[in-house]
């Protein structure tokens, strides 16, 4: 088995003089606490939809810079002991403290480290790192490390089964142990006969799919049982195996289940009373292809299903047609996926100890059975330069830190099982990566589709993995080898050398991705060169995991190698309550295109407003893909995901855990074409999601009114109750005074000059407008004039000045540009000016802070409010709850100009939240759709997409293994 003759004696790391290590963030003599300011606060944490208290402890201890979120999320997710006890943790130094003090000590004890002050330095940069935010290791080492429990350190393992029933049993077992640690598992069941085949005793075998049922319900009844999400399972099958379009059709089939007792009237959304009935909603489901069947796929041709046992041809089918089930069940469910067998492989440094056969549930970790990967990820926006550089040297030694730090943790880790234990200790696999690629490519001025984007991506993503291997060669130097790397030697410099080759192929854009990869290309050949001497302690270094707990706990903005979910957000505040902010990388990535300032604050102000960039004033069309997100009014296409994901995978010893999200309209070809070029483009392992696929949906009905549903047999007595109260309305036209309070203002817009004068009722509003343009006669005089008319008519007549002012603002024609106006400083139209200057002068605060039309002040107030609120120092009992609370302005005063109050809580207000709990539900609120994204079932705000998985931005909760 992979783990016979593993070595765990410390007598073996004493093979070199150990590490010196250099300081990077850290300066002598000064303790990284120190460097920082610290503040207390309370932790209350709501369920959102009802009020009820989940989770409280007041007092906890955090650097000032650090959100509410990231805060919350520690405290309730990491901090170990009872609430209320003495031992309970309350200041992020010591959940600091536990980790890295467990980190030295294991390090010094198994000889890592040259001097103890080395050890020191180490221990000093892992804080300094940690406290900035620069990485993070996955959860089960905040978890586990330095407490009494079993030291375990990995989110990811894969399982095997025989085609035995003490096997299966086994499975049931230890998968079940892996879901309590609240981690997750895969597995491939195409060792288990078909049920085309016979049994010893002369009956016919059960088949995978049969098996898959018991798992399942074990998986529910897990979850069921306590945990507070659902348990992370992956289950996969070969595309040669017998049974496959049973696998295949399985969860669609039950897909129609949902369907038919849904219509029945059963409540079948997630988390549903009557769901639990549908079975394989536990796991992921993909499908193990290789080139031979997709070449067949391409040619037309066949494809032979073998038996278990021997190897036979079973049957002999035609690739197309499967290829369209597989791709039909995907469009139905979003299962299965595609794993492509020669692929992974072709890059497997173990192969003379076992083919690369599962995967776990988020698909980025690919190696042996019975084994597992701890991961770390790193924040990519800590090393972007405010002058748009890259912090390569830095990064370099962050790398060089967190690899050494997550090989230490294998040698005092606890595994659930010793058959996994055995197996990592002697390949000893490792998954760093990194999260924020996409808000450093927004951030940058580079669009996330597009060539630039992807050769900075892969020139990072080269850069990681080849600092990692080299540090795990100098590692091999000074404690020994990974015990299987004797006999995987050649496979694995073979592996080595073509990470080098693709590094060589890339083409970098630009003056920093050209820096990264020169830095990248000198990484891969000094790390060669040591591990053809010394080997490498690590079978494999890097994947790229969805980082979705420890992104929050980095205030990232974005998850793993994805893009922006959106370009406004849900932000929590200190002291309760909760504001729409525009993402901060969007006035970084303004300037970095050499927008100036001005002109930056009117695109915030008007993505503020519409949630999107599309005729924001004086953005050049051009920079539009910059801000295209994940979802929204300009959501990057399919394939623009498949070409990123593409772009890296070189560069990863492991694959990705992304899905490749469609639209609804998408159709069967389209996944066929995605799931083709995926393939063709050398990825490892990929799945799609087609909006509102699936029927339990959660808020699935959130823009229709359940009580709307009428009966067949109460329509006729409806319609003569409509019928009966029909009455005929005409508005009365309210005339003004001949005598009337007047104000005329002048105005330039793109240097064409105008006056505007606005009459009010004496005592309710606006009633009339006159424009006057050009000289009197000309084309446009007259318009103007008529236009004046129509709309005064119109005010006299009831219609409201919001209904004007929401339908002429943003219009986009010439004359366009600057103005002369402190108020409105850019206007994309004479249209869009005359009535954000009207909206100014006569509606009421909260009226125009609906409409996101400011003046200068209010602007200048709401750009520094968060900042202002952060900084201020929280009333510890304004603090109680984490949840929105509604701030109301003061009343407006008298006089057509309503002016805001001007306390602080208000002008945080200036933008306030919708009725929402998170980015997710505010995004739906944004493009009047409902997103297809579980419930937490913790807080029960609507969780975001977080690489294959989700991730609840209130309390950190995920769906996944991470």
């Amino acid at each position: 088995m992979p783990g016979d003759g593993v070595t765990t004696s410390k007598s073996r790391s004493k093979a070199g003089a150990g590490l010196k290590v250099e300081r990077v963030w850290t300066t002598e003599g000064v303790h990284p606490y120190d460097e920082v300011t610290w503040e207390r606060r309370d932790v209350v944490m709501t369920n959102w939809r009802d009020g009820s208290i989940n989770f409280e402890q007041r007092g906890v201890e955090f650097p000032q810079d650090w959100s509410v979120n990231a805060a919350n999320i520690v405290t309730t997710k990491y901090f170990r002991g009872a609430v209320g006890t003495p031992e309970r943790e309350w200041s992020l130094r010591q959940l600091i403290d536990r980790v890295v003090a467990t980190y030295r000590t294991a390090g010094e004890e198994y000889g890592y480290f040259a001097t103890p002050a080395d050890a020191e330095i180490f221990a000093h940069e892992l804080t300094w790192m940690l406290l900035h935010q620069v990485f993070s290791f996955n959860s089960p080492v905040w978890f586990n490390v330095g407490t009494s429990s079993p030291q375990q350190v990995s989110a990811c393992f894969i399982l095997a089964v025989d085609d035995s029933m003490d096997s299966i049993l086994d499975w049931y077992k230890e998968e079940g142990l892996i879901f309590k640690g609240g981690s997750g598992s895969g597995v491939n069941l195409s060792r288990i006969r078909s049920s085309k085949e016979l049994l010893s005793s002369g009956g016919t075998a059960s088949g995978p799919v049969s098996f898959m049922r018991g798992a399942d319900a074990s998986a529910g009844t897990i979850k069921s049982g306590g945990a507070t999400r659902r348990a992370a399972k992956m289950v996969i099958l070969d595309v040669d195996h017998p049974d496959i379009e049973e696998f295949v059709v399985t969860k669609a089939r039950e897909e129609d289940k949902v369907r038919a007792l849904r219509d029945a009237g059963f409540d079948m959304d997630l988390g549903g009373t009557d769901i639990v009935s549908v079975q394989y909603q536990n796991a992921n489901n993909s499908v193990r292809v290789t080139d031979e069947f997709m070449a067949a796929v391409q040619s037309g041709g066949t494809f032979d299903l073998r038996g278990r046992l021997d190897g036979t041809v079973i049957d002999t089918i035609d690739a197309k047609p499967l290829f369209r089930t597989i791709s039909q069940a995907a469009w139905e469910c979003a299962d299965p996926g595609l794993q492509y067998d020669d692929t992974i492989n072709d890059w497997h440094t173990c192969p003379e100890t076992g083919r690369i056969t599962a995967s776990n549930p988020c698909s980025e970790y690919l190696h042996l059975d019975n084994s597992s990967c701890n991961l770390a990820s790193l924040n990519l926006m800590r090393f972007l330069r405010s002058d748009g550089g890259f912090e390569v040297a830095k990064f370099v030694r962050s790398v060089e830190l967190v690899i050494t730090a997550m090989d230490i943790s294998i040698c005092f880790a606890d595994f659930p099982t010793e058959k996994i234990g055995a197996t990592t200790r002697a390949y000893r696999q490792l998954g760093i990566g990194y999260a924020n690629l996409g808000a450093l490519l927004m951030a940058s001025g580079l669009p996330y589709s597009s060539d630039q984007g992807r050769s900075l991506a892969a020139a990072i993503t080269s850069l990681m993995t080849g600092t990692a291997y080299r540090r795990s060669a100098e590692l091999a130097g000074i404690v020994g080898a990974y015990d299987g790397y004797a006999r995987n030697a050649e496979p694995h410099k073979r592996v080595m050398r073509k990470h080098a080759a693709a590094n060589d192929e890339i083409k970098p854009s630009g003056t920093v991705a050209t820096a990264v990869q020169r830095e990248a290309t000198r990484q891969w050949s000094l790390g060669n060169k040591i591990g053809d001497r010394n080997g490498w302690r690590n079978s494999q270094a890097s994947v790229l995991a969805p980082t979705g707990t420890i992104g929050l706990m980095m205030d990232c903005d974005t998850t793993g190698v994805e893009p922006d979910l959106a370009l406004v957000k849900f932000k929590k505040l200190v002291g309760g309550g909760s504001m729409q902010i525009v993402n901060q990388t969007v006035p970084r990535a303004l300037r970095s295109l050499g927008y100036p300032e001005e002109q930056v604050e009117a695109i915030v102000e008007h993505i503020a407003e519409h949630g999107h960039v599309v005729d924001a004033p004086g953005l050049k069309p051009e920079h539009y893909p910059v801000f295209d997100c994940a979802m929204g009014e300009r959501s990057i296409a399919p394939m623009g995901h498949v070409r990123m994901m593409a772009a890296v995978q070189p560069f990863i010893s492991g694959a990705i855990s992304k899905t490749v999200n469609m639209p609804e309209q998408a159709t069967v070809e389209d996944v066929e074409k995605i799931y083709f070029e995926g393939w063709r483009l050398g990825l490892k392992a990929l799945a799609i999601y087609r909006d509102n696929c699936k029927v339990g949906q959660p808020l699935s009905v959130a823009k229709k009114d359940r009580n709307a549903a009428v009966s067949v047999e109460s329509v006729p007595a409806a319609v003569e109750k409509v019928v009966e109260k029909v009455v005929e309305y005409r508005p009365v036209r309210k005339r003004l005074p001949k005598k009337r309070p007047s104000e005329t203002i002048s105005f330039s817009v793109g240097g064409a000059e105008g006056y505007l004068t606005s009459s009010s009722y004496p005592d309710d509003g606006l009633g009339e407008v006159f424009l006057k343009m050009s000289k009197q006669g000309s084309t446009l005089a007259g318009v103007m004039d008529a236009f004046s008319v129509a709309i005064s008519i119109g005010l006299q007549h009831g219609v409201p000045l919001e209904t004007y002012v929401s339908k002429f603002t943003n219009m986009r024609f010439e004359p366009a540009g600057m103005t002369d106006d402190p108020d409105v400083r850019m206007a994309a139209s004479v249209m869009d000016y005359i009535f954000r200057r009207l909206a100014l002068d006569f509606l009421p605060y909260e009226r125009r802070a609906e409409l996101g039309i400011f003046t200068a002040k209010e602007r200048a107030a709401q750009l520094a409010a968060e900042a202002e609120v952060e900084a201020n120092t929280a009333d510890l009992t304004a603090m109680a709850s984490s949840a929105p609370v509604e701030t109301r302005p003061e009343e407006p005063k008298t006089g057509p100009v309503a002016q805001p109050a001007q306390e602080l809580g208000d002008v945080a207000a200036a933008l306030p939240a919708p009725s929402v709990g998170s980015s997710t539900e505010l995004l739906e609120a944004v493009i009047g759709k409902a997103a297809d994204a579980p419930l937490c079932f913790t807080c029960g705000t609507k969780m975001r997409p977080a690489g294959s998985c989700y991730v609840c931005e209130g309390c950190g909760s995920t769906s996944g293994c991470s």
